[in-house]
């Protein structure tokens, strides 16, 4: 009898094959007492364990193929620097010589600390990173009692198959795709966890927060996984089998298509232009974007240069890896986010005292920056001094007020008079924009826009502030809308009033890179989008087979639909012939 369990799809693509259920888990730790002799032959073992967590993440990294995306290395990377940090690394042997217990339940206790602490943050990005802590916790235990360091391997070849997962570590998301999978499943997460990111970085069909999949789900059984639609069919008949192969077969014919797209621009059928930019998280992500046609970078989060180290970058590192991405880039715009770091975000240079009680109302992005303009004013510099190798915007985060954006300009202002002082070149009229992520931006954009030279949606924290539902929490992530009445008519509000004040607005969010939502938002009137680079050349071949007059009628009726329902219908005609 066929199965049909719904999840989240996070990367398109069907997938059909047999099911490998991967049931490995964690055994229960137990506590037990040692000698005080034996205390230090502990300490040992448990520093064996850490260096061969190591050595295990190394190698995965050091074979990893030169066309792996930066994300998964980035990721690997992320959990080496956690192994050497000493909540990981000195204080569980403290607890092994202070409480004489065994190095597994020492770990234990310290991860169950680290764990609270991410529970507490409101900030739904770092809560998800709790994860990056369980997965090095559990590959250390897991050697600390002498099993396998990864669920990857198996009796049989995983080539062709469907993985189903609780979850998926990087490092075992990696062994499983050099094995060959199909596809994966994950029973947690959401949008943004690991297992997301990953599925898209490496083109990857997945569905995740399908929860209690490996109950229904037998090794061996054949399934079909939709990502797009979020929907995995256990033991399908026939007519469902070869409707899903015919998909699959049209897939295979759209992505041969696609490569041919890359040198031609996105152009409605009726002549209407839209240009396709990409976000970067990391400089080595900029390796794929002249393969995909982007036409620049649209969003350059430079918060990642301040995570995962000791000290700030300075304005000469910073000035030398803006210089590199607005190089290569080659004269295409490069838009780079001052650091949108927040409350919850430890950073040594950054003393904030007590944490807010709801870190993401708090003291983050645009707020945070003016609170410490000694680390704001070296990034102003460094921005500015390479404006000067080609066209550079600076863009501002969760603005709220036109207080903060003149605020920033001040600083700019002296920023530019320092360097005029000290003999840099710059480009005297660097555009500056804000980034509109909450609806009390998206409701003054007339008052905002009288100080900014453009302005970019941020839909990932506009649907999230706009509906008050964290997407990564799976009791709620469900409510989770891009097509809400209320979030349609604050990106048409920021639209019409960017056009009536003469000044651009694109689009920077998760919305921009999913072609479902690409024909509405350019019925809506938007002309430039944002997005992951493996997004790109889809949604350039739905605009190019699109017809801007028609979708412009629909999404007009989109906006003042009264309920999801009814955008959604609208939505299916505008998407019809996709």
């Amino acid at each position: 009898m066929s199965v049909l369990l719904m999840g989240i799809g996070v990367a398109r693509g069907i997938a059909i094959g047999k099911a490998h259920v991967l049931l490995c888990e964690v055994p229960d730790i137990v506590e037990y007492a040692l000698p005080v002799e034996l205390l230090e032959h502990e300490v040992l073992r448990f520093g064996a364990a850490l260096e061969k967590a190591r050595f295990h993440l190394r190698s995965i990294r050091d074979h990893l193929p030169m066309t792996t995306p930066a994300d998964v290395t980035a990721f690997i990377d992320i959990h080496l620097l956690m192994l050497e940090d000493s909540s990981l690394s000195k204080v569980p042997v403290d607890l092994i010589r202070e409480q004489q217990c065994n190095a597994e339940w020492a770990l234990k206790q310290q991860r169950d600390h680290l764990v609270h602490i991410f529970d507490s943050m409101d900030d739904p990005y770092l809560r998800t990173r709790k994860d990056d802590v369980d997965q090095v916790v559990n590959l250390v235990q897991r050697l600390l009692m002498g099993q396998s360091p990864s669920w990857g391997g198996s009796a049989h070849s995983l080539r062709g198959r469907v993985v189903i997962a609780e979850e998926l570590s990087p490092a075992d998301a990696v062994l499983f795709y050099h094995e060959g999978i199909a596809a994966f499943v994950s029973e947690r997460g959401g949008p943004t966890s690991h297992a997301a990111i990953l599925a898209r970085s490496l083109d990857l069909p997945a569905v995740v927060g399908l929860r209690r999949a490996r109950q229904f789900i037998l090794e061996g059984e054949t399934v079909i996984l939709d990502g797009r639609r979020g929907v995995l069919l256990v033991e399908p008949d026939q007519r469902s089998l070869r409707y899903y192969e015919d998909r699959l077969q049209e897939d295979h014919s759209r992505i041969a298509d696609l490569s041919r797209l890359s040198r031609l621009p996105a152009r409605t059928l009726d002549g209407r232009r839209v240009r396709l930019m990409a976000n970067v998280e990391l400089p080595e992500d900029i390796d794929e974007l002249a393969e995909v046609g982007a036409e620049g970078v649209g969003l350059y989060r430079t918060e990642f240069l301040y995570m995962n180290r000791s000290d700030p970058p300075d304005e000469e590192e910073q000035f030398a890896i803006y210089r590199g991405l607005v190089q290569v880039m080659d004269g295409n715009p490069v838009t780079i986010r001052i650091f949108d770091l927040g409350a919850d975000k430890p950073f040594p240079g950054i003393e904030l005292g007590q944490v807010s009680p709801n870190p993401a109302l708090g003291l983050r992005g645009v707020r945070l920056c003016l609170r410490f303009p000694n680390l704001l004013v070296p990034q102003l510099r460094a921005i500015l001094r390479v404006s000067a190798y080609g066209p550079v915007r600076m863009a501002i985060p969760m603005v709220t007020r036109t207080s903060e954006v003149m605020q920033v300009i001040r600083l700019v202002e002296q920023s530019r008079r320092d360097l005029r002082r000290d003999g840099f070149s710059f480009d005297e009229d660097m555009p500056l924009g804000g980034i509109v992520e909450v609806p009390a931006a998206a409701l003054t954009v007339p008052s905002l826009a009288r100080h900014l030279d453009f302005l970019s949606l941020g839909t990932n924290d506009l649907i999230q502030y706009t509906l008050a539902i964290d997407r990564t929490d799976d009791q709620v992530n469900y409510l989770y809308d891009p097509l809400h009445p209320a979030v349609l008519r604050l990106i048409y509000t920021t639209l019409r009033a960017g056009t009536k004040v003469g000044i651009p607005v694109g689009m920077c969010g998760e919305m921009a890179g999913d072609p479902r939502y690409t024909r509405l938002l350019i019925g809506l009137g938007l002309q430039e989008l944002s997005m992951h680079p493996s997004s790109l050349p889809e949604v350039k071949q739905v605009i190019n087979s699109s017809e801007y007059n028609r979708l412009a009628k629909l999404a007009r009726k989109a906006v003042y639909a009264h309920d999801s329902e009814e955008i959604l219908c609208l939505l299916d005609s505008m998407n019809e012939g996709v």
